[in-house]
């Protein structure tokens, strides 16, 4: 589900970022990576990352799996230790093992919604302003959903990461 932002339509970035965990199946991996090529971004761990230099770039990606309805706790220990960043323009992405057959528009706007809830609370209080967010379903073989392949097989596909293509296109608009 793409939720496209507003008040980013008077220029294309500069400097793009993504900071991205993405371990399990590499799942937040391969979004980031089509996000990146449109944006000609770079890709970073949050590891990586000083909080400092997310002043020198005009709009940085958060982006993970969602572990029990939030991003993964080292994006979340970023966004504790960043510096004010008034106006800095943010986005949020994900991958999530929820059944794909739930991503329905209204479904995906909801659970997004409280996926991203954290992570955003947290880039909002030091200023940032949120342009856009997405997710899409991911391959889970998480606890006994191992023992049959996993959910999700094959997501993200094709179709979500043209959905991620076009998600990234709009933060250019």
């Amino acid at each position: 589900m793409a939720q496209k932002g507003n008040n980013f339509k008077d220029r294309l970035p500069e400097k793009a970022l993504l900071v991205v965990y993405s371990y399990h199946h590499r799942n937040t991996e391969k979004v980031a990576n089509v996000i990146a090529k449109v944006l000609d971004a770079q890709i970073k761990t949050p590891q990586q990352v000083c909080p400092e230099e997310l002043r020198d770039y005009d709009l940085v990606g958060f982006g993970s799996g969602i572990y029990d309805e939030k991003h993964d706790i080292s994006l979340l220990d970023l966004a504790d230790r960043l510096p004010p960043a008034a106006g800095g323009k943010s986005f949020l992405f994900s991958t999530n093992g929820a059944p794909a057959s739930l991503f329905d528009e209204r479904m995906s706007r909801d659970q997004l919604a409280k996926n991203h809830r954290l992570l955003k609370e947290k880039l909002q209080a030091k200023g940032y302003v949120i342009v856009g967010e997405f997710s899409c379903p991911g391959l889970n073989t998480n606890r006994f959903l191992k023992h049959i392949g996993g959910l999700n097989k094959g997501r993200p596909n094709g179709e979500d990461l043209k959905r991620a293509e076009e998600f990234a296109r709009g933060l250019k608009a």
